[in-house]
């Protein structure tokens, strides 16, 4: 349990790391890959050879006597909504960072590229159940809420994942169309139909985090290995080849489900393990769209 001191500590590290990366590379991509609400009237100018003749406002026109176009822009204010996965298996990583802190690297980085574009931000974030939900707000305050929650939240004891509880609170909670990232490793009972609905209501995207050794068992002999979640444990032997293929076969049949039912609900999926580059995978995401 980190003290107060420690926590505030974090958070301004955080800050200083993804406020900057929002700023200086994401905010114009972020800015491009989501698009607006739709269009709203800013303004009337005078018509010139090539506009769009059902863009002539006629009252304008008939007070001045020659024709006046109406110019619209895009509505940009958005709301971003950021569903986190907190539960134990989050708090697992081999290489530089746990997979929960990489979780709250990107979604500090995704809602300061959101607080620098004029959106609001909020959370979900969730084990088994609902753990804790922040309404969408504006402002640097409120996105600081937001890093201190994600670095001290811990789920309630012995919880297990739910992405399942997770999108159907989304769902019901949340009304209006939204981008949704959907922050897990997505180690969790079947979630398909709610992630068609979610995907269906909202701009979907999903960041699955993972460790290597998640799919690569080390050479360390026998290892008494714990589930995070359940609290089980048991006994492997590294060493042995079947154990290690069987291990690798298993975590490619949870990628290959976790890829299968995003595209068929339409939504995005990005992966990042815990040793990579994500500012790179973020930038290649964002650019792509």
């Amino acid at each position: 349990m980190m003290t107060t001191a420690e926590i505030l500590k974090r958070v301004r590290r955080i800050e200083i790391k993804t406020r900057g990366l929002s700023t200086h590379i994401f905010a114009g991509e972020y800015h491009s890959a989501f698009k607006g609400r739709g269009m709203s009237f800013s303004e009337v100018r005078e018509y010139t050879p090539g506009d769009d003749v059902k863009s002539i406002d006629w009252n304008v026109t008939a007070r001045f006597s020659h024709p006046f176009v109406k110019v619209f822009e895009e509505e940009r204010e958005l709301t971003v909504m950021l569903v986190v996965d907190i539960s134990g298996s989050s708090l697992f990583g081999t290489r530089q960072r746990l997979k929960r802190e990489l979780i709250t690297e990107i979604a500090a980085v995704l809602s300061f590229s959101a607080s620098t574009n004029n959106d609001k931000v909020g959370v979900i974030f969730f084990s088994d159940k609902v753990e804790k939900f922040i309404p969408p707000k504006k402002g640097r305050s409120h996105i600081l809420r937001i890093i201190r929650e994600l670095i001290a939240l811990e789920p309630s004891e012995n919880s297990g994942t739910s992405i399942q509880v997770a999108l159907d609170y989304l769902n019901n909670v949340v009304k209006k169309r939204t981008i949704c990232f959907l922050l897990s490793d997505f180690i969790s009972q079947p979630y398909d139909k709610a992630l068609q609905l979610a995907a269906r209501k909202h701009d979907l995207v999903g960041l699955q985090v993972y460790d290597r050794s998640d799919r690569e068992l080390p050479q360390a002999g026998m290892i008494r290995v714990m589930d995070a979640e359940k609290g089980t444990t048991q006994w492997l032997d590294t060493d042995d080849k079947t154990v290690k293929i069987e291990y690798a076969k298993n975590f490619d049949l949870h990628q290959q489900n976790c890829i299968q039912a995003f595209r068929k609900s339409g939504a995005a999926l990005i992966s990042v393990r815990t040793d990579e580059d994500y500012v790179r995978i973020l930038q290649g995401f964002f650019k792509g769209r």
